[in-house]
């Protein structure tokens, strides 16, 4: 269920939700020079699968990235190449909670944005360098900020925690099943956290950590805890890379755009591919036309899908599929990983035989083998569709 501010089209009946991205860190635990949050994972920095994670749902309406100021220009040249909206790049303080604050300061003070965006009733605060939140933790956290004045997810604590002595020795160690592993997404009423930073002490903004206990500790707000997802993890150390690598694979071969023409009968049968298809993987399907330059495809294109079906009636698709292709190559997402394009051909002719020519084959051979060599993968099918 998503909060009741209501979608981004219709206009929110309240005032909308925000989300604010600290994406400072300088990744020293990560090793190298690059901070982890600009690493490429598939060709791609991992800070901008966060976008658009939080991009893809309408409710958000601004989405804030909080930089180190020396990355201001990398994070803009992010967001122009891979087309994310809604997006402002804040610079950030000099610690964690600094860049918190310059970054709820947008809707509050002109000095930190070129405009004053409108404050939000609800703000999402979500680490940069968490790619894999979904839509129904963020919805959930937002429902629970909005009754209680903050919330945040937690996941069970994996180790037990102990506190060592002076001289190095075992102090003493807490009860696991009583305490929780402080996650991200979190959200607050935006008066509260923003009242809680306000008030903070140098050395809260210096040393803190935690924006749940600014909440109760400046505004006496009791944040409610919502259990989270195993995915919920934070990309810390090398090895997490090559984690969020594996996920973001699978992921995406779990994922197909469906594209029909607009002629009734090539839509019908695109919407009865959809519904079979849904219930085994995740499927975007539209109808339109490839001659055109439609925004929806483009905002399918930035979320890197690689798995289209193309249903047309067309004796040759040839044509229409190039342009397809043209848009994938100036995208380009072949070139970070194989693109599958499964060609759906429909004989609505009343003659049952099958028309298509030795001619028409060897040219839709020549066709596949060439765009193998710029790793897209083309398959064909021949339905008699009556």
């Amino acid at each position: 269920m998503e909060p009741s501010s209501g979608s981004r089209d219709a206009g929110p009946a309240v005032p909308p939700v925000a989300a604010v991205l600290p994406a400072g860190g300088s990744g020293e635990r990560l090793g190298g020079a690059t901070p982890k949050q600009f690493c490429a994972v598939q060709g791609r920095p991992l800070v901008s699968y966060t976008v658009r994670a939080m991009e893809r749902i309408g409710w958000i309406s601004d989405i804030i990235v909080v930089v180190s100021p020396e990355n201001v220009e990398t994070m803009k040249s992010i967001i122009e190449k891979y087309g994310h909206k809604r997006v402002t790049v804040v610079k950030g303080g000099i610690t964690r909670h600094r860049s918190i604050f310059n970054g709820l300061k947008v809707f509050a003070e002109n000095e930190f944005s070129d405009h004053l965006l409108q404050k939000p009733e609800v703000v999402i605060i979500h680490d940069a360098v968490r790619p894999f939140v979904e839509e129904d933790i963020l919805s959930k956290v937002v429902m629970a900020a909005k009754e209680h004045g903050a919330a945040g997810a937690i996941r069970p604590l994996v180790s037990t925690v102990i506190a060592s002595a002076a001289d190095g020795c075992l102090d003493h160690s807490l009860e696991r099943a009583r305490y929780r592993a402080s996650e991200m997404p979190q959200a607050f009423l935006f008066d509260i956290i923003y009242e809680a930073y306000q008030q903070c002490t140098d050395y809260d903004l210096d040393y803190g950590t935690e924006c749940l206990h600014l909440a109760l500790k400046y505004c006496k707000t009791n944040a409610k805890l919502i259990e989270g997802t195993a995915d919920l993890w934070k990309v810390t150390y090398k090895r997490d890379l090559y984690a969020a690598e594996s996920i973001i694979k699978d992921n995406l071969s779990q994922q197909v755009c469906v594209i029909t023409d607009v002629k009734e009968v090539v839509a019908q049968v695109g919407s009865l591919l959809h519904e079979s298809l849904q219930s085994q993987i995740k499927v975007e399907a539209m109808s339109a036309s490839l001659s055109k330059n439609d925004s929806h495809l483009q905002n399918i294109l930035s979320g890197h899908c690689y798995n289209f079906v193309c249903v047309n009636d067309k004796k040759c698709a040839i044509q229409e599929t190039q342009q397809l292709v043209d848009v994938l190559e100036k995208s380009n997402i072949p070139l970070l990983y194989p693109v599958v394009l499964i060609l759906v051909h429909l004989d609505v002719s009343e003659n049952i035989s099958v028309s298509i020519g030795m001619e028409e084959l060897t040219r839709i051979k020549k066709f596949a083998r060439e765009l193998k060599k710029k790793n897209i993968l083309v398959y064909g099918l021949l339905i008699q569709y009556k």
